[in-house]
């Protein structure tokens, strides 16, 4: 005779919703009628220890959690910065949630290692704030990445954001890169929700980037998150068109400024032509996407806010249609986890300072994988 679980039904309840899973899709992941979801959600009726089990594991849960008295207060562990139609959002995804929590654990963990090798503090985060003026924080960025004497001529836009990610990792920022919960295809990353998010630390900066974006709208993230670590501020963003957060629009500034000077913008926007004509012209000249033009165009007043927002569905649309398999794993890997992580952990593992088990939980690897990651990153 099965065993029930006396589980907490306001936890059920809780759990479901923090996962943004209706009653028929919860049945449906477990495999059991929605009659009896809504049953042990009422508190009429409890489910069996094994169907319990499921059910934490569809929705992301400690098992355990279903037997507290109430639900935990989960804090968002980095500053929330994300706002739409200038009201801040109040919820956050388990997604978003986990991915972030995944992020923290590696960086925490590379920073132990970078203080007992005693390494020196990065003196550019933290030096600038925001009554500097973004021209300036965007020369700065330049200057500390080596990238003065780049000359975007020949290059595409994916080629240049290759060298800026490089370089960023070059100067000791983790560039971390994935558009689903860590290995999980079935998680994916909500891009209405987040696009990005820094934390910005003297020893182990970190910029993710939110892969389920548009290819062309990332290279303006990274720049923008990338800003965040320049003024010292770590946060989730949304890059929004309506920005309240005066930190929010100094690194869209910023990244504007970086990608496609109003100087430049000025110079060489043409009123008569229509927006596309202008993204496709000013795109090819600068060696950026069309969304870094399209999006400098809204900030700088050169179209509505209707118009931007037209533009990067039409590019969303591109990206969907596009969409192909599933890529390299160890590329993707070194993406999801970024090269420098990647090197130093894989660098401890292999000199037997940590162990292959504990290595593979923080890369999302399998242990008998990692010297062929290893290898296939130069580490």
């Amino acid at each position: 005779m099965a065993e029930f679980a006396l589980i907490n039904p306001q936890i059920l309840s809780w759990a479901r919703a923090r996962a943004q899973m209706s009653e028929d899709a919860l049945s449906a992941g477990i495999g059991v009628k929605v009659e009896k979801v809504i049953s042990w959600e009422d508190g009429n009726a409890n489910p069996t220890f094994a169907q319990a089990q499921k059910l934490a594991n569809k929705l992301h849960i400690p098992f355990a959690y279903f037997f507290l008295a109430q639900p935990p207060v989960e804090p968002i562990p980095i500053p929330d910065l994300r706002t739409i139609r200038n009201h801040e959002l109040q919820n956050a995804s388990v997604d978003m949630l986990d991915t972030i929590r995944s992020v923290i654990r590696k960086q925490e963990w590379y920073k132990d290692y970078l203080i007992d090798q005693e390494a020196q503090p990065l003196t550019f985060i933290d030096s600038f704030n925001l009554r500097d003026h973004p021209v300036n924080v965007a020369s700065d960025i330049r200057n500390v990445l080596g990238l003065n004497d780049l000359n975007p001529r020949g290059l595409t836009w994916e080629e240049y954001q290759r060298k800026i990610v490089e370089s960023a990792e070059e100067a000791g920022i983790l560039v971390m890169r994935s558009g689903i919960v860590g290995n999980n295809t079935h998680r994916p990353l909500n891009v209405e929700e987040f696009r990005g998010f820094a934390i910005s630390d003297p020893h182990a900066p970190v910029v993710f980037i939110n892969l389920t974006d548009a290819p062309a709208a990332r290279l303006f993230t990274l720049l923008h998150e990338l800003a965040h670590l320049w003024i010292g501020k770590s946060g989730i963003s949304t890059a929004s068109t309506h920005e309240e957060r005066k930190e929010e629009r100094f690194c869209n500034a910023v990244a504007g400024e970086f990608l496609a000077s109003e100087r430049v913008m000025h110079a060489h926007w043409d009123a008569e032509k229509s927006l596309s004509q202008n993204a496709a012209d000013l795109a090819k000249m600068l060696h950026v996407s069309r969304y870094v033009i399209a999006r400098r165009a809204y900030d700088l007043g050169f179209i509505d806010v209707h118009a931007y927002n037209e533009y990067y569905q039409e590019l969303m649309a591109e990206f969907h249609a596009k969409e192909g398999g599933g890529g390299n794993f160890y590329a993707i890997a070194q993406n999801k986890n970024s090269a420098r992580f990647s090197k130093a952990i894989l660098n401890e593992t292999l000199s037997g300072r940590v162990l292959l088990r504990d290595a593979g939980r923080l890369l999302g690897i399998a242990p008998a994988k990692l010297r062929k990651y290893a290898t296939e990153i130069g580490a």
